[in-house]
């Protein structure tokens, strides 16, 4: 049986752009024109109050965690400014790189920048990035943002609740941005003409964390990384935990996002932290609609998706057993019941796929 081949200079990938997969034309629910372009409609409002009360929230617990510090009163203020650091900043790089959050420009790119350099992600390289996975989302050897391949590496996505794994691949990749421009592999996504931008993000972050050491070493204090830095590693889990629901255990090399993302019901605190992507199938299918209009889009569409996973904890219910089940056979993959109102899934790629086998119910444990 063949192996998948996720680098973005392998076969998989040419087969792919080869066969018409690669930018391929996707499924969409039919929506009426006038319902759309309001669900489109941009406005500041919503941004500004979260964005103020994410960056108020986190400057609170700066003042009282350096207050405090180092006595153990100071951990609660660290680790919810942890959360807000490592977490937040995900689901706000991810909105604003879309330039959607806010309705003005700028504004975009202010939040944006400030959290690339949180989630310790070079904006000029992710911005291209992210096209892409939203180009070939879940497609094997193009979507360069697949956080769990086929067989699952389990001990890796375990390890990025602590934000090991990104951590660990960001700095030589800093180095390596910063003195040469993108990889190889972020060469087949970002224009030549970004390639410097890369390498000036890559320096100015480079002297931040510089800085930020010099102090440390200055005042004989971890502090300093308590305010940069450590958070990504300490408060990642959540956007992790979130993540990793958007598209585990689905389907890849398909071209209908029914069948490879997942909407999950989640709480107001949660939804708040990952500011809506929880409708992930909806923001897949109509990826210029706002954050604060994605419940509304789930409304209206809802009759041609899945029905929408209650929690999170049911997520990992359905999600895990086909980690283990892919352990042993990478083909498998859970396949979501559509509601009789729904077409039909477009499923025709997926024999791209060599000796994949039926697909399960969602909520279908792995066979012994």
């Amino acid at each position: 049986m063949a192996k998948r081949d996720y680098s973005l200079l392998g076969a998989d990938g040419a087969r792919a752009v080869e066969t018409g997969l690669a930018a391929a034309e996707w499924y969409h629910t039919e929506v009426p024109r006038k319902v759309m372009k309001d669900l489109m409609q941009r406005t500041d409002a919503p941004a500004i109050r979260d964005t103020i009360l994410l960056y108020g929230l986190m400057a609170i617990c700066i003042g009282i965690g350096i207050w405090l510090w180092p006595s153990l009163w100071s951990a609660p203020f660290w680790l919810v400014y942890g959360v807000l650091y490592g977490s937040s900043s995900d689901s706000r790089w991810h909105e604003c790189s879309h330039g959607t959050a806010f309705k003005t420009p700028w504004m975009n790119n202010v939040v944006y920048q400030i959290a690339s350099f949180m989630i310790m992600r070079n904006s000029a390289t992710w911005r291209w990035s992210h096209a892409r996975h939203h180009t070939d989302t879940c497609i094997v050897g193009r979507d360069p943002e697949i956080a769990v391949m086929r067989p699952p590496v389990l001990a890796k996505a375990i390890g990025s609740f602590f934000g090991l794994t990104e951590v660990i691949d960001f700095f030589p990749r800093l180095i390596r941005n910063a003195i040469s421009g993108p990889t190889a592999e972020e060469r087949t996504f970002v224009p030549e003409s970004e390639w410097p931008k890369v390498m000036r993000v890559a320096r100015i972050h480079a002297l931040i964390y510089a800085a930020t050491l010099g102090l440390a070493v200055w005042t004989q204090s971890i502090l300093p990384f308590m305010v940069i830095g450590l958070p990504r590693l300490y408060g990642a889990w959540h956007h992790v935990m979130t993540g990793l629901l958007q598209h585990g255990g689905l389907a890849d090399n398909v071209i209908d996002h029914r069948l490879n993302s997942r909407t999950v019901l989640m709480n107001p605190i949660s939804r708040f932290i990952y500011w809506n992507m929880n409708y992930h199938v909806e923001h897949h299918m109509f990826p210029m609609v706002p954050y604060h209009a994605l419940p509304r889009l789930h409304d209206t569409i809802k009759h041609d998706l899945p029905a929408p996973t209650p929690s999170i904890a049911q997520g990992y219910r359905e999600m895990w057993p086909a980690f283990i089940r892919q352990l042993r056979y990478e083909d498998y993959f859970l396949k979501q019941a559509l509601p009789p109102t729904a077409k039909p899934y477009r499923e025709e790629f997926h024999a791209l796929s060599p000796g994949t086998p039926p697909a399960a119910p969602a909520n279908a444990l792995p066979a012994e």
